[in-house]
């Protein structure tokens, strides 16, 4: 009670700690549901998962899944899981096909990747491929809703102003998934992040999980 004695109504000391308070609470209610969200979808999807790595190892020779060092909230790195979508030499094989140095923005994505399998371009379209980020949630290295999980080397390109969008953890979907895909410009990409993470409410959570299987299943900006 000290800290509201002699304060007057309106203080925006005090409403600025309110919000703080309110968001220090959304973000701990979020972890709850982050976790059971984890178990649960890691528990129904097992068989799911286990057709496709057998499809991944019938299509093309290398291992299940891709691991690859992407930047966690405030930039912290660490290792991403997904089903492998791409041939086993992928990461030697971009610096033949991109020159990282000379993008315009620190983003890039190929529509005609020919990197990409045949089981992959399936796994991409439907997003299929995502879903090892589950062992992720559980881990507390990511979120199911939250900004697209970055490159460590797209990363250090960023401005002071762009890594902003590394305040909070990288999520399995975001308003990147539901609002274009590979479609938005890195721009565009950038300001739905940004307002996601400074505007952060529970609902903007649920409602990005409801849009996120309609999304999924149309396929639309997903190479």
């Amino acid at each position: 009670m000290d800290c509201w004695r002699g304060a007057r109504r309106g203080d925006p000391r005090l409403e600025v700690r309110a919000v703080s308070h309110d968001r220090e609470i959304a973000l701990h209610v979020k972890r709850c549901v982050d976790l059971a969200g984890a178990l649960l979808g890691l528990t129904l999807l097992w068989p799911l998962m286990l057709l496709i790595a057998c499809a991944i190892k019938l299509d093309s020779s290398g291992p299940v899944l891709f691991v690859q060092e992407r930047a966690g909230k405030d930039g912290k790195p660490f290792h991403m899981y997904k089903f492998r979508s791409m041939v086993s030499n992928a990461e030697e094989m971009l610096d033949r096909l991109l020159d990282l140095e000379a993008l315009a923005s620190p983003a890039f994505k190929m529509r005609r990747d020919p990197r990409v399998t045949r089981v992959g371009r399936f796994l991409r379209r439907t997003s299929l491929d995502e879903i090892p980020q589950l062992l992720n949630v559980l881990k507390a290295e990511m979120s199911l809703v939250g900004p697209r999980p970055e490159e460590l080397r797209i990363v250090r390109h960023y401005s002071e102003e762009q890594t902003r969008r590394l305040a909070m953890k990288p999520g399995m979907t975001g308003p990147m998934q539901i609002d274009g895909r590979g479609e938005l410009t890195f721009e565009e990409r950038m300001e739905l992040e940004l307002e996601y993470i400074e505007t952060y409410r529970l609902w903007a959570d649920v409602k990005i999980l409801l849009r996120t299987l309609p999304s999924a299943v149309r396929g639309k900006g997903a190479y």
